[in-house]
């Protein structure tokens, strides 16, 4: 396959593609952040949690 094909053959892939909206853009960017922040809740209740025990134990 030379060059020119290769080419032809990504533009015609490329026209198969469906790109998201713009709703759904920030519909998975908001999914993302509240994921995050929760994830981000869970650990760091974790680490107080487990300083907290550490703390008792050897203190």
């Amino acid at each position: 396959m030379n060059i020119a094909q290769g080419i032809r053959n990504a533009k015609i892939e490329l026209s198969k593609v469906i790109f998201p909206t713009k709703g759904q853009v920030k519909q998975a960017y908001i999914s993302v952040m509240i994921v995050v922040a929760v994830i981000t809740a869970f650990l760091a209740l974790v680490d107080l949690m487990m300083s907290s025990i550490m703390s008792a134990i050897l203190g």
